[in-house]
């Protein structure tokens, strides 16, 4: 009972304690205070331990001081956008200049060369974000709609217009060594004639080869292929440029003329076109069809077919072998993709045999000229250099085999062609000359007959 009584008093104490909290209206004390009432008898009270209820108190209670964690708006952009900003964070820090171990106020200069270049960082890292958009809005499929404005070119190259140049030069260049007084109404026909006729011919050609170019780099963007025109369009382009083209040298120039480049279209569109994906004899043919077009010149300046016109047709068709080998070199992968049957990726030996055979070839075939008085006899002297040359070239192709090799005699063949017939133009023999020379025959023949009468 003694003991009892001694630990009542401050048990006493601390209810009254408590009850007087309680009356005084701080309900909002902490258990912490009360358990530090009760065992105050047990264990005394630090400092930090009472710091440390203080901030508890503080914190658990006090809403007004109670810190509250911010909500975290909802990002509508995805994922890769957050990555795109951390990307540009990064930039806009590796471009700032890094501050020198001495402490030191910066100056007012630096601060704003700084500014400067953040703001130039942020505009590129904004203009970046654009160009990705409109590079995958590049990429989707769109529908081809063919405007007016468009037309000309896609015709342009639906006709190889650089191509179909070089066949009316050819043209022209037979026209002009005829051995006939110039006619410039006839020659016009001609030359317009026979650049529809090429016109017809290509366009037709790449409406039968649509599904193979699609296949090769070279070709894989030709109107027909992209769908920028429609095949029937192709098809009626084809006989527009046709149709009248044949007309014009049948009866504005001659039917013979007519004959040749009707020949030709038929040569190219059935017999060429069909045989690139079944035999290399294709380069033969192809070569043929090049050759017409000087033949049609001379005939529709003399109107006839002599030895004169299988010359110039003989000239181009040697040229074509070294053209066309050498650039088919390098073509080689394209033509394996596309389904061609050329000799470079079949038979390259014999491909490159063949180029420099023909380019052997072209110095006979420039000394004939004078033989068939054509031309006088500085004509091979002055060809003879420009013909070695494509020679030495073909013969290096030949010999290394190579892309380099084969480059520099394609690129030699596109002047030395223009070159060969600029020469022959020149070295022409004038009509006076031979009108003289018949004379001269004439004269002696009649004598002869004087001789004989008496």
């Amino acid at each position: 009972m003694s003991a009892a009584r001694r630990c009542s008093p401050p048990r006493a104490l601390a209810g009254l304690f408590v009850w007087h909290l309680k009356n005084t209206g701080i309900r909002q004390v902490p258990c912490q205070f009360v358990h530090l009432c009760r065992v105050a008898n047990d264990r005394l009270v630090t400092f930090q331990y009472f710091n440390f209820l203080k901030r508890m108190y503080v914190t658990q209670y006090n809403k007004d001081l109670s810190q509250r964690a911010k909500p975290k708006s909802d990002s509508v952009a995805s994922p890769f956008c957050e990555l795109q900003q951390l990307d540009q964070e990064k930039k806009v820090i590796h471009k700032i200049r890094p501050i020198s171990p001495v402490h030191q106020p910066l100056s007012e200069t630096s601060s704003r060369n700084e500014l400067r270049e953040v703001k130039s960082a942020a505009e590129t890292e904004g203009s970046v974000a654009p160009g990705r958009a409109e590079s995958k809005e590049d990429r989707q499929w769109k529908e081809m709609k063919l405007r007016l404005d468009d037309l000309p070119g896609i015709l342009a190259r639906l006709s190889k217009i650089k191509l179909t140049a070089l066949v009316v030069s050819t043209a022209s260049a037979g026209f002009a060594m005829a051995p006939v007084p110039f006619d410039l109404t006839c020659f016009l026909l001609a030359s317009l004639g026979t650049g529809l006729a090429s016109c017809a011919a290509n366009s037709i050609n790449q409406f039968f080869e649509v599904p193979f170019d699609s296949n090769m780099n070279r070709t894989k963007n030709r109107p027909l292929v992209r769908g920028q025109i429609s095949p029937l369009l192709a098809v009626c382009f084809a006989a527009s440029c046709g149709v009248p083209g044949i007309a014009l040298l049948t009866l504005g120039v001659n039917p013979l003329t007519g004959g040749l480049g009707a020949f030709n279209i038929f040569l190219y569109t059935c017999c060429y076109t069909p045989m690139k994906r079944m035999s290399i004899a294709n380069t033969w043919v192809g070569a043929v069809v090049g050759a017409i077009p000087p033949v049609m010149g001379w005939t529709a300046a003399t109107g006839t077919l002599d030895a004169g016109a299988l010359l110039l047709g003989g000239i181009l068709y040697s040229w074509q072998f070294p053209h066309f080998n050498a650039l088919s070199w390098g073509l080689r992968e394209d033509y394996s993709r596309g389904g061609y049957c050329m000799m470079s990726v079949t038979h390259p030996g014999l491909c490159r045999r063949v180029a420099l055979r023909h380019c052997l070839a072209l110095i006979g075939l420039s000394t004939l000229a004078p033989v068939l008085d054509m031309t006088t006899w500085t004509f091979p002297v002055v060809s003879l250099p420009i013909n070695l040359y494509i020679s030495y070239l073909a013969f290096r192709f030949y010999r290394d085999a190579d892309r380099s090799s084969s480059r520099k005699l394609f690129f030699c063949s596109l002047w030395h062609l223009p070159m060969l017939l600029l020469v022959m133009f020149t070295c022409k023999k004038s009509l006076l000359d031979k009108e003289d020379k018949g004379d001269l025959l004439g004269g002696d023949h009649g004598r002869a007959v004087e001789i004989r009468l008496p």
